[in-house]
């Protein structure tokens, strides 16, 4: 069984125990079982980068041959022109599996925190609860995907750049480890940076709730984030597509 296929596979055992509740006197494995699912999602992702990168290489230098023998008269000028489009095209596959791999790795982060949250007390209104691994904020405000603008506004009058959302809303990534994202945003800072620190203060400020990411394992920023909203509860996880498209200039499936 491949690695795609055993996602959701393991996503729907996590969920399973979940919905039987835990068993008196023995730890739950739904935390292990959902950051192994979102680990294994990872690793297939950058399996599938080489082959990406690949399609470029090769893209690039079929478009130059091809750029070359139009110039000489030997080609018509539209088989360059389709090189050209074959390039953007890989060009596309490479970096939507790049920003996938980051997405995978902020999933990663989410399904890692599942254990620590259910090991913090209930969240107080308005109190701040810090571990080595993430922070939570439990604000007073309903937070709406209608109030986005006014944090995008707000980063960039502080920052002079467009707020780096890395996800909005439903993801399929959200999908696949059955996640309920429906009503959050998450922003791609660190919580310990300027940046992460000047959104979590406005946030506080405006009583919005927040989970900040330091990153799936304490000392490492991979994933780290800042999901603005109450904790994604989670759901059913949608079972992969039977068929994905193939990687350009190889027979490699697509995640």
């Amino acid at each position: 069984m491949s690695a795609m296929s055993r996602w959701p596979m393991a996503c729907a055992l996590a969920l399973a125990a979940l919905a039987a509740g835990p068993v008196a006197g023995a730890p739950s494995a739904v935390p292990s079982e959902l950051v192994s699912a979102a680990r294994e999602y990872r690793a297939s992702l950058a399996n599938l980068l080489p082959f990406r990168e690949e399609a470029v290489t090769h893209a690039r230098a079929t478009l130059a041959t091809r750029r070359q023998l139009a110039e000489d008269g030997l080609i018509a000028r539209r088989e360059a022109e389709t090189a050209e489009q074959t390039l953007a095209t890989a060009e596309a596959a490479l970096a939507a599996t790049h920003a996938e791999i980051a997405q995978a790795e902020r999933m990663e982060a989410e399904a890692a925190a599942t254990a620590v949250l259910a090991s913090l007390p209930p969240a107080k209104p308005g109190a701040l609860l810090v571990t080595p691994t993430l922070l939570r904020f439990h604000g007073l405000r309903d937070w709406t995907l209608a109030q986005v603008t006014s944090v995008e506004r707000f980063f960039a009058d502080r920052f002079h750049r467009a707020l780096p959302v890395s996800a909005l809303g439903q993801t399929p990534a959200h999908d696949r480890l059955g996640f309920d994202h429906r009503n959050a945003l998450d922003v791609a800072v660190h919580p310990d940076s300027a940046e992460g620190q000047a959104l979590m203060t406005w946030l506080r400020a405006r009583g919005v709730s927040f989970l900040a990411f330091r990153g799936a394992v304490a000392g490492e920023a991979t994933g780290a984030h800042v999901h603005i909203g109450e904790p994604s509860p989670r759901r059913a996880p949608q079972r992969a597509a039977a068929a994905r498209p193939s990687v350009p200039g190889s027979t490699v499936p697509a995640p």
